[in-house]
């Protein structure tokens, strides 16, 4: 039985696909997470005590963390979801993103080449290294230009952006010398159940159930890509199964939306499932913009549509439903996040790596 290594499998995307592999594939999952603030054994409730799955806490910045894991469970696949995200974050402090993001790539890269180097031959042939990346590498575009391709150059314009471009980086040159099986995936904006409420949708929802203000930077005409978190797991997934190595795949959600559009929509959806006295929309409040705001993100995924077949299976419309239905059904979990605790709630339930 294959094993997948796991990198960040408690914080939302990788959360998302863990569950979708214990479902959809007959392999072993090994989680390796640091549990910061933005990841959560809460986030696994309901599969922790599955067969098949086994967290370890752990740092993949620290070399011999990350080589003793190689060595023990010989993972067959890597999928690297660990990352700090938090643009905002970023700009105050990008210390923690450069060794999250880059030093930690690294680390795991140079694990991986040198659990290769002494493997048998039928271990090599099967392994894959799959990075998974964001569409702010390619910088922003404006409102006439055509979205995101592969071969989209390089500008990102964020701490965060430059930090997850490094890694990018890094990924190719460890396929171009050292010959090391990658994959790598660009993906648009994610939304969907236990995303951390810093993000744009799940803060605007948690607000407004709370009558608080929903803040909107600038005049809310940013425009972004949005996809529903299962279709990007899913796209990760195939690209795991039948990707080309060293090859580099975008995925979006073909839903381009401005975040008053996406601010609007989440309060009609409000409105209508769990109504107060006033319209959600009366909350709404213009903000001074971020510094770099990107102006705009679209994506071209005709690639992986072409040579995988992989498409996403939810609209924005019904997506963004099923999700505020989530965060409506899971008010406990929600309710951590606010206190505080996430990420520290149950913290003892994972050994250390």
């Amino acid at each position: 039985m294959d094993t997948i290594l796991v990198t960040g499998g408690a914080g939302f995307i990788g959360c998302n696909f863990v569950r979708l592999a214990l479902a959809e594939t007959e392999a072993r999952l090994l989680i390796l997470d640091k549990l910061t603030y933005a990841g959560s054994l809460e986030s696994l409730a309901g599969v922790l005590g599955d067969s098949r799955l086994r967290f370890l806490r752990g740092d993949i910045a620290e070399r011999s963390t990350v080589q003793r894991v190689f060595l023990e469970h010989r993972p067959s696949a890597v999928v690297n979801f660990a990352a700090e995200s938090h643009v905002d974050r970023s700009i105050d402090d990008a210390s923690d993103f450069v060794r999250t993001n880059v030093v930690g790539a690294f680390e795991l890269l140079e694990g991986a080449r040198l659990f290769l180097a002494a493997a048998p031959a039928a271990e090599r042939e099967r392994f894959r290294f799959l990075h998974v990346s964001t569409d702010e590498v390619y910088g922003s575009l404006g409102l006439e230009d055509p979205p995101f391709t592969e071969s989209t150059p390089y500008s990102p314009n964020s701490p965060y952006a430059a930090s997850k471009a490094g890694a990018d980086h890094l990924v190719r040159a460890y396929h171009e010398t050292h010959r090391l099986p990658v994959l790598l995936t660009n993906c648009s904006n994610n939304y969907g159940p236990y995303q951390f409420p810093e993000k744009l949708i799940p803060l605007m929802i948690l607000n407004a159930l709370e009558g608080k203000p929903l803040p909107i930077y600038g005049d809310g005409g940013n425009i972004r890509d949005w996809i529903y978190v299962d279709d990007h797991c899913r796209g990760i997934l195939e690209v795991l199964r039948r990707g080309k190595p060293g090859e580099k795949y975008n995925l979006g959600g073909g839903s381009e939306q401005t975040n008053l559009e996406v601010v609007d929509a989440i309060c009609d959806i409000l409105d209508k499932e769990w109504p107060a006295t006033n319209s959600y929309r009366e909350l709404k409040t213009f903000v001074a913009n971020r510094p770099g705001h990107d102006q705009r993100y679209a994506i071209d995924d005709a690639k992986i549509r072409a040579e995988l077949g992989w498409e996403p299976r939810h609209d924005f419309a019904s997506g963004l439903r099923a999700t505020v239905l989530w965060y409506l059904a899971n008010r406990s979990w929600c309710e951590a996040v606010q206190a505080g605790t996430y990420g520290r709630e149950r913290l003892g339930l994972g050994a250390k790596a």
